[in-house]
């Protein structure tokens, strides 16, 4: 797993068929290239892209497998692409097991092919999981046999995620004598109760108008950063970052834009989306220049932020503000 800006992050797993101190090395290299490559906050396939071309460069004799998803939990979506591996199985809270079966591009290191992303809901209760081969490939056997007997097992697993995966591994028959590397991962949505929901919040807010909508993207996290009871410290950070991404976004980007106000129990997230694709960078401003000192002042204030662009093609700016080790806090 791999936190990204905004609130998301991504997961990978991947395999590198062979054995030996070769295909160890390959999986390190291409373990510590996928980590450099989520931070340019890439869509899925195009992170495949960079890591096909990767593949090839290393070791063109050597396949390798990967599925790279990222998580947005301001639209509760996985978005995913696969390069030759084994399908995700998503658990729904009523124990239903569903398994995407849109297409997956060749192993990594062929070439030539144009990986896509597609997306898939996840509602609160869901649990994913990603797996190798090892986990469900036996000698004589189908391995569709294989992924029937892991989501016969996943319908009734319930718990935690470490629970859980012991349990898949347990079911699957994986013990310390087993023959093939195996490795999973498993993600959940869980249920809240009330007091901890009060903790995972967001609001949005689209942006309509002119040089009235920062007044209104103000006026509006005001009284959201208020009833979250965020404290007077980050509140008034907040309205600086909206302020600065709002105007910044009406200066240099086009309708649609939408304000977005995501927390958690561990920090506040502020991004504003546009339809432009421009992503803007951060620059010294000379002390004559009128403008940009907007991303300036956003990096100055935040603990992080960052672009991207967004699946319509535009972009989305964000920045994270860290949140008290203590909790919420009231204003006076």
């Amino acid at each position: 797993m791999i936190t990204l800006g905004g609130g998301r992050t991504a997961l990978v797993i991947g395999d590198v068929m062979g054995r030996g101190m070769r295909a160890a090395a390959v999986m390190g290299q291409l373990r510590t290239a996928v980590r450099a490559y989520a931070r340019l906050d890439l869509p899925p396939h195009e992170v495949l892209q960079l890591l096909d071309g990767l593949a090839a460069e290393i070791d063109p004799t050597l396949i390798a497998t990967c599925v790279y998803a990222v998580y947005d939990p301001s639209e509760q979506l996985l978005t995913y692409s696969s390069a030759g591996h084994l399908p995700l199985m998503i658990r729904e809270p009523d124990g239903s097991v569903t398994r995407p079966e849109d297409f997956c591009g060749p192993p990594l290191g062929t070439g030539g092919w144009l990986h896509t992303s597609s997306s898939v809901a996840l509602i609160t209760g869901a649990t994913g999981v990603l797996y190798t081969d090892g986990l469900v490939e036996r000698r004589g056997q189908d391995i569709d046999e294989g992924l029937d007997a892991l989501a016969s097992t996943f319908t009734g697993a319930t718990g935690q995620p470490d629970v859980i995966c012991a349990r898949l591994l347990r079911a699957m028959g994986v013990t310390p004598e087993h023959d093939d590397d195996v490795a999973a991962l498993v993600f959940q949505l869980p249920e809240r109760d009330t007091e901890t929901a009060e903790l995972f919040r967001g609001a949005s807010l689209d942006l309509l108008g002119g040089a009235e909508a920062v007044s209104s993207a103000r006026a509006f996290t005001s009284g959201v950063l208020a009833s979250w009871r965020l404290g007077e410290e980050l509140l008034d950070l907040g309205l600086l970052a909206v302020s600065e991404l709002v105007s910044n976004s009406f200066t240099h980007g086009h309708p649609p834009m939408r304000l977005r106000l995501r927390r958690t129990d561990r920090r506040l997230t502020v991004e504003v989306t546009d339809a432009d694709d421009h992503l803007p960078r951060r620059r010294r401003a000379e002390p004559a220049d009128e403008s940009g000192r907007g991303i300036a002042i956003i990096a100055t204030i935040a603990s992080s932020w960052g672009t991207r662009r967004t699946p319509d093609g535009g972009k989305a700016v964000w920045c994270d503000f860290l949140l008290p080790a203590t909790g919420p806090t009231t204003r006076q």
